[in-house]
């Protein structure tokens, strides 16, 4: 494991301890009852994994965790995604308009096809308050990516309105199921779960901007990008 790994390692730690704590210092997506027709927007960039680790979560992670609370609300394969640099957070009104994405397009054309691929290395779930994550480290380019996209947004004149609880060591991390509040046999099973994750490393070669809503339906996607 590298140093950079280690730093973000200390980072989802110390996120841990916020949400056990209810003392979360950076921005969440409220519940809803229907989630695949909440109308709130983000605009946001992602990498949409290839089939057979989609195939892998939902085998190893999603029906186990169906099996104890079949009313969550469950990603389905095509709605896995990894969050790659979030634009504007979830809202109705949306925080952004044509001439916002415009912009937003023309700086990630200009800065993605810079930056090199890179691995993903997951190794825990992490429970929201209304949320579970699949979570995994990275290489450092990850940092050197979002870094980079960040300062150029701002002197685009669309920052990123997201609030974070970091502003250095990035990580990886991919909704599983969203809920109102979660079951002392889902925890137990969350648990269970990350104890036992073995996932070889996954490379993330591609960058995806889009407009969705929290369960990454009604989207609309702008443009994608390959990675070197």
């Amino acid at each position: 494991m590298t140093n950079y790994q280690q730093k973000q390692i200390e980072v989802i730690n110390k996120i841990e301890k916020q949400v056990n704590g209810n003392s979360l210092r950076f921005s969440t997506v409220s519940p809803v009852e229907d989630y695949e027709n909440d109308n709130r927007q983000c605009l946001t960039s992602v990498h949409i994994p290839n089939k057979t680790l989609k195939e892998k979560i939902q085998t190893v992670l999603t029906e186990p965790l169906q099996a104890i609370e079949p009313d969550y609300y469950y990603y389905l394969p095509d709605s896995l995604h990894l969050t790659i640099k979030n634009v504007r957070v979830i809202n109705e009104p949306a925080h952004f308009d044509e001439n916002d994405i415009l912009k937003v397009e023309k700086v990630f054309s200009e800065t993605i096809p810079k930056y090199k691929e890179f691995n993903v290395y997951f190794y825990r779930l992490l429970l929201f308050p209304n949320s579970l994550a699949l979570i995994g480290t990275t290489d450092e380019e990850l940092d050197d990516l979002v870094l980079d996209l960040d300062k150029k947004l701002s002197e685009a004149g669309v920052p990123d309105d997201k609030k974070y609880s970091n502003l250095r060591y990035f990580f990886c991390n991919m909704t599983l199921a969203r809920f109102s509040q979660a079951s002392k046999k889902f925890k137990q099973k969350v648990e269970e779960l990350s104890d036992s994750i073995d996932f070889e490393p996954y490379a993330i070669n591609s960058v995806t901007l889009l407009t969705c809503n929290a369960a990454f339906k009604k989207r609309h996607v702008i443009n994608t990008w390959s990675l070197k």
